[in-house]
């Protein structure tokens, strides 16, 4: 179909996420329609190395043949078939087993969905199962951050506390609360160091808990590094200091490593990284490596026996998608777990994480730029009207938008963030010669756009 065509059914018939519609209207889309490594090519065959690795996702590239060929293999073998009513495949079983395997700390059972926000809501649901299981019907409030990205269903998007996500859609719902996000180039107090600034954040913690009432506080829910927030790395001691809190109260935890799993922090999850024990724990994106759509919550045994022994008492659990744990996209992920052993991809992306925040780091005196942050494979560099005053440019001015356009010009895919922060995610198969290539792209497109403003 010619690109005319193509782009003239997309403003026909397609509503885009996370664009603004009226100007879709008339700039119409990029139409991606190949991938090789870490490139992405458009209808004319333009390449754009792709910083993001899509959406966080694509650890492996975009063409990795063993990926494709594992969906073909297990779509000839059984197409579809689901988890209900006692019923399950190999594909599952073994995936299950073997993230229980990986597991960062010891978990009980694994749950598929389709998506982090999947996993997510369904968390949010057994949380508030499990409570009533036990006799605790007020028990219900989750506590997040201001910043976190935990998903868009209507009960994940009020744990996501992010304007747009927000913004008229009449969320967050009752029983989600929010906590200053965990970033101290704008939240530290002068002279505030990293200990003064992690305790600040505890006792805000211990302070919301008692002023709710610890008996209406049900769990805390964390990304290890905040993602779509604008890559927030936390300060040191951070987490040990609010899982104590949040044992001291009965209050689950929930690792959201939807991004941060299977190596992007430089650990095989973020929990690791961070040093986070949670309760619970959900992962999507790089367990497929994006190929197919496929989630998994992690629980608890001891969270596990509750749940089941309910399940007992009123005759079934009474959740599950007809997808939850598709055998192709199983199929697909227990082959990616494969590749991410065989050919050592937790090295590569070691070898590479200390090239990728060098290049970060370069950008540090650059006039635009006000932080630079990130860990491993993910990082991000922060607009500034004034560095001095950490003062971000007025969000009319689309200064770090205007930045991504210029770095598409020169062929690299970016994204911006929340406060003029571009994002930086690539795949894990990244060589230096490729991030050299990305970063000289950025540094043009920051070149540009400081010249007009």
């Amino acid at each position: 179909m010619s690109s005319n065509r193509l782009r003239d059914l997309d403003l026909k018939a397609t509503l885009h996420p996370y664009t603004q519609l009226r100007r879709h209207e008339q700039q119409g889309p990029l139409i991606i329609t190949r991938g090789e490594g870490v490139r992405v090519y458009d209808e004319s065959g333009r390449p754009y190395l792709e910083a993001m690795a899509g959406l966080w996702c694509a650890a492996l590239g975009f063409s990795e043949p063993r990926l494709g060929a594992a969906a073909e293999k297990q779509m000839r073998n059984l197409g579809f078939y689901h988890q209900f009513t006692h019923k399950a495949h190999d594909k599952g079983i073994e995936l299950a087993a073997r993230l229980l395997d990986l597991a960062p700390v010891p978990m009980g059972k694994v749950l598929f969905a389709n998506s982090g926000s999947e996993s997510n809501d369904t968390a949010i649901k057994l949380i508030w199962y499990i409570n009533n299981a036990l006799g605790r019907p007020d028990k219900k409030k989750i506590i997040a951050r201001r910043q976190a990205y935990h998903g868009v269903t209507l009960a994940s998007a009020s744990l996501t506390a992010l304007p747009v996500n927000n913004r008229d859609f009449d969320l967050p719902l009752d029983r989600f609360l929010h906590l200053t996000c965990p970033q101290a180039y704008h939240h530290a107090l002068p002279g505030e160091d990293e200990a003064g600034f992690t305790e600040r954040l505890a006792v805000e913690l211990e302070t919301l808990i008692l002023a709710e009432g610890p008996d209406t506080i049900a769990a805390f829910f964390a990304e290890p590094v905040m993602g779509a927030g604008g890559v927030i790395v936390p300060p040191a001691g951070y987490f040990p200091r609010i899982q104590e809190i949040c044992r001291r109260y009965d209050i689950l935890t929930l690792a959201d490593e939807v991004i941060c799993g299977f190596f992007r922090t430089g650990n095989r999850w973020g929990s690791q990284t961070m040093d986070f024990a949670p309760d619970l724990l959900t992962c999507a994106k790089a367990l497929s490596a994006g190929f197919l759509p496929i989630s998994a919550l992690m629980v608890s045994d001891r969270l596990y026996q509750i749940i089941a022994d309910n399940s007992a008492k009123i005759g079934s659990f009474g959740h599950g998608y007809t997808y939850s744990g598709h055998p192709v996209a199983a199929a697909v992920a227990l082959e990616t777990l494969d590749i991410y052993d065989e050919r050592d991809i937790a090295g590569h992306a070691a070898k590479m994480a200390p090239v990728m925040q060098a290049h970060l780091a370069s950008f540090r005196d650059h006039p635009l730029v006000g932080e630079v942050r990130g860990i491993g494979m993910i990082g991000a560099l922060e607009l500034v009207e004034d560095k001095a005053l950490r003062k971000n440019f007025p969000p009319a001015k689309m200064i770090a938008p205007q930045v991504v356009e210029a770095m598409q010009r020169h062929g690299v895919i970016g994204r911006a963030m929340l406060n003029d922060s571009l994002a930086f995610s690539p795949p894990l198969i990244i060589q230096e010669d490729e991030l050299d290539e990305l970063f000289g792209a950025v540094r043009l497109a920051l070149d540009e756009v400081l010249a007009r403003v």
